[in-house]
């Protein structure tokens, strides 16, 4: 199904999401929580991924950058 793109193995913490920014870089921002508010994004590490159209990026367990194709015009 997903296919890696970038090995990046980023360790992910609690409380922090994390994704792929506008330049193909691995960033996170903190979760809003209760009281608490979120934002401050941070890139952690400088993939610089080009995308492909058709595709969903996203950051897998490992922490590494994959793909996976759209499901798109089903009827």
């Amino acid at each position: 199904m997903a296919e890696k793109v970038v090995t990046c193995r980023v360790k992910k913490e609690k409380g922090y999401l994390y994704y792929l920014d506008k330049n193909g870089n691995v960033a996170r921002s903190k979760m809003a929580r209760g009281g608490e508010k979120g934002g401050g994004a941070e890139v952690i590490n400088h993939a610089g991924v080009k995308r492909e159209k058709g595709y969903l990026y996203f950051i897998d367990k490992d922490g590494d950058v994959s793909r996976a194709k759209m499901a798109r015009g089903r009827k």
